[in-house]
C-alpha cells in the first residue's frame, strides 16, 4: 500500500514506510481475535498483548471495548458505492463483494457464528447495529439503480440481498472457503432475478 492511501477493513495497515499507527495496530489486533477466538476474546488487556501495547494507550483512545469494537467495525457499514453508470452485472458482482467484505474483511466467520449464537449479548447489539447500516448502505445503491431503471422495479430488495447472504454461508458451509470467483458466480446466477425483464 503506497503511504496515504487507505485499506479495507482486515486488510492490515501500513502508514508511510510500513508503520502502522496504534489505531491500525488496535483495528488488526481486534479482527484477528474477532475471527480466530470470537468476540469474547476481544478484550483490552488481549488487544494489548497482541499489539505489544500498553492498556493505558488503548484506554487513551477508547474507553472501553465496545467504545474499541464500534470503531474498529464502523467501516463495514460505509462501504465505497459502485460507479453510478455500473452495469446491472457490475452492481450484482458489487453487492456480493461488499457481503463477503463484511464477513471475511470484517467480524469473520467467528463472529458471526457469535451473532447467530448470541453467545456474547453486547457485542450482538453492537455487530447488528452495524450491519443494519452496512444492509442500508446496499439498499440505497440497489435503489438508485431501481431509478435508473436498471434494476426490476419489483425487486424486493431485502430478500434479494438475503439470499446473497445465504449463498455465502452455503458456499462456505459446504467447502470451508469461498473461492476467488464466487462473487461473478453469484451475481451471474442471481442476474436473471435482478435485472429490468
Amino acid at each position: 500500500m503506497r503511504s496515504g492511501e487507505g485499506s479495507a477493513v482486515g486488510e492490515g495497515h501500513a502508514v508511510g514506510e510500513g508503520i502502522a499507527t496504534p489505531e491500525e495496530r488496535i483495528a488488526d489486533a481486534v479482527l484477528e481475535l474477532l475471527r480466530r477466538k470470537g468476540p469474547k476474546a476481544v478484550t483490552i488487556e488481549a488487544v494489548a498483548a497482541h499489539t505489544g501495547m500498553a492498556r493505558t494507550t488503548i484506554y487513551r483512545r477508547y474507553r472501553d471495548r465496545d467504545e474499541m469494537l464500534t470503531a474498529v467495525m464502523e467501516p463495514i457499514a460505509q462501504p465505497s458505492p459502485p460507479a453510478p453508470d455500473a452495469t446491472a452485472q457490475q452492481v450484482l458482482t458489487w453487492l456480493a463483494e461488499q457481503s463477503l467484505r463484511s464477513v471475511d474483511g470484517g467480524v469473520g466467520f467467528g463472529g458471526l457464528a457469535a451473532l447467530v449464537t448470541d453467545a456474547d449479548p453486547a457485542f450482538t447489539g453492537l455487530i447488528r447495529s452495524v450491519l443494519v447500516r452496512h444492509r442500508s448502505t446496499l439498499t440505497e445503491v440497489v435503489r438508485h439503480h431501481i431509478t435508473r431503471g436498471l434494476v426490476r422495479a419489483d425487486l424486493d430488495v431485502e430478500t434479494f440481498l438475503d439470499c446473497i447472504v445465504g449463498a455465502y454461508f452455503a458456499e462456505r458451509a459446504r467447502s470451508g472457503d469461498i473461492d476467488a470467483g464466487w462473487n461473478e458466480r453469484v451475481a451471474q446466477t442471481l442476474l436473471p432475478a435482478f435485472v429490468q425483464p
